[in-house]
């Protein structure tokens, strides 16, 4: 085989037209189609010679064949550039409309989703039969020119009798069998609570009490180290009242022994100290348990005196906080 393709072999005499090892009967090149029966001396009409060498890709008579036969292989190549050059032009020309018509697609998807996204956000499309609202802007959001009221003040509700209505009483203020400050641990002896506040005061402090309208005292004992501390706390119904008490207070607060404490502060020296917080007034009488006069050196009692005070203090302001959260937290009315 050339590169021209199949060609007719050569007849002689003797030799079947269709080449060696096909027989009669046998079909060559096409579906029941027989090749001219000639005799090996006898040559095809001229009008015929061209089409017995007639075969694709550069035969005589073919496109691209030279006069001896043999293909034009410059002239095939340039007509195949030509047609590659054709082929390109339609595929760029196919590309561009193609990107024309996706881009159309896809402007078009883009208006349909944000125009899907807008009625979206504005509460979807309106039912059928009912007319579409005629502002469609995504409403602003509002916010409230009032300021917020301040949590409420825990001083308020230890300041005033009708703001401070948490139950009360001894055990509840000076709860626990023992109680420790900074490390230092104290036992707890006696509590008390009454409502004659002079009866259990000493010197000045009863009538200071009585007369700026003392309503209940409550006491407790606490002990560390030989050293015993009463501390109590006097109730009035207003803050005012409470400080005035205050300032008239001498003499101290009676030492409440019990519950394994013995008396003590009696006919001797003892440490005393008064102060208040809204509408309380707290003191403390500290001293020795054997009776021993105390001493600006005494630290130990003056600690005692210190940590059962703020004990007090402490006491007092946890129940005016615990008031105030509880109102923070209750509904409005």
């Amino acid at each position: 085989m050339s590169f021209g393709g199949p060609q007719w072999p050569q007849q002689g005499p003797g030799q079947q037209p269709y080449g060696p090892g096909q027989g009669q009967g046998q079909q060559g090149y096409g579906q029941g189609q027989q090749p001219p029966q000639q005799h090996p001396w006898q040559q095809p009409p001229p009008h015929q010679q061209h089409q017995q060498h007639q075969q694709p890709g550069g035969f005589p008579g073919a496109p691209g064949a030279q006069p001896d036969g043999t293909p034009d292989w410059g002239a095939l190549a340039d007509a195949s550039a030509t047609r590659d050059r054709r082929k390109r032009r339609l595929m760029i020309g196919g590309g561009a409309v193609a990107a024309l018509a996706v881009g159309a697609v896809v402007a078009t998807t883009i208006v349909v989703t944000n125009k899907s996204n807008d009625e979206a956000k504005n509460g979807g499309t309106a039912p059928t039969g009912s007319a579409a609202p005629s502002d469609t802007a995504t409403p602003s959001p509002t916010f409230s020119s009032v300021a917020p009221l301040p949590p409420p003040n825990p001083r308020d509700y230890i300041s005033d009798a009708k703001k401070d209505t948490a139950p009360l009483s001894a055990e509840g203020l000076f709860p626990g069998t023992k109680l420790t400050m900074s490390g230092r641990p104290y036992r707890k002896g006696a509590t008390a609570s009454t409502t004659n506040c002079a009866a259990v005061t000493v010197g000045g402090l009863g009538s200071a009490l009585a007369d700026n309208g003392c309503t209940r005292v409550l006491r407790a004992t606490y002990v560390k180290d030989g050293v015993a501390v009463t501390v109590g706390v006097a109730v009035f119904p207003t803050e005012k009242q409470a400080t005035q008490a205050k300032k008239q207070a001498t003499g101290g607060i009676a030492t409440l022994p019990g519950a394994g404490v013995g008396d003590f502060c009696h006919a001797t020296v003892c440490l005393r100290r008064t102060n208040a917080i809204g509408r309380y007034v707290y003191l403390t009488q500290a001293g020795f348990q054997n009776g021993r006069k105390v001493t600006t050196g005494d630290q130990s009692v003056f600690q005692a005196s210190d940590d059962l005070g703020t004990f007090a203090f402490n006491q007092i302001y946890a129940r005016g906080k615990a008031q105030a959260s509880a109102a923070a937290d209750a509904p409005a009315q």
